[in-house]
């Protein structure tokens, strides 16, 4: 199987029902609201799946992407898909494991973050705390969480060591929405 991101290119994905592609209208709605923010900035992909919006975010210029999943096969194919869009000028980096074990191992801030994990998981509390605590998203950036809108999101993230998370706006495209946090 395989879906089509910017500029016509074709990606693999996992056969089965393992991963949950983004589906291509809430893709295309992600990267509009982000336009004009996608060009140097460093990309965080979480939960990856396929490594689609982190091969968009490529496509349109991210200077950097980093992908997580605990799949192996996951990591494979992402590694697969963002090799054939990768420039020279970019770098890129897959990294298999739990995302709150990798998000430990992380440096630096990142401008936008993706954060799309299995909706009945019982990851967006304690993953949103984590890059709350450890600062990984950098001032003026954001992160977009993809979840079920039957399933709202919390308003604000706390934390003991910044400021913490605050939702900024809230999409709903069918059955997926988007809540998008900036730095409070």
């Amino acid at each position: 199987m395989s879906i089509r991101i910017y500029g016509n290119r074709q990606l693999k994905t996992l056969p089965g029902l393992a991963t949950r592609p983004t589906p291509s209208r809430v893709r295309q709605a992600l990267f509009n609201i982000w336009q004009g923010e996608i060009t140097g900035c460093r990309w965080l992909d979480l939960c990856a799946g396929s490594g689609a919006m982190g091969a968009e975010a490529l496509c349109r210029g991210a200077a950097e992407a980093i992908a997580i999943d605990q799949s192996t096969p996951a990591c494979r194919i992402v590694q697969q898909n963002w090799q054939q869009v990768v420039q020279p000028h970019q770098q890129i980096q897959v990294r298999r494991g739990g995302v709150l074990q990798q998000l430990a191992t992380l440096s630096g801030a990142f401008d936008r973050i993706y954060f799309d994990p299995p909706y009945q998981s019982e990851l967006y509390q304690p993953v949103l705390e984590a890059i709350a605590r450890r600062q990984l998203l950098a001032p003026g950036g954001e992160l977009a969480a993809e979840h079920d809108p039957q399933q709202p999101l919390p308003d604000r993230i706390p934390s003991q060591t910044s400021s913490g998370l605050i939702a900024v706006r809230h999409k709903q495209y069918g059955n997926t929405a988007l809540t998008f946090y900036g730095n409070a």
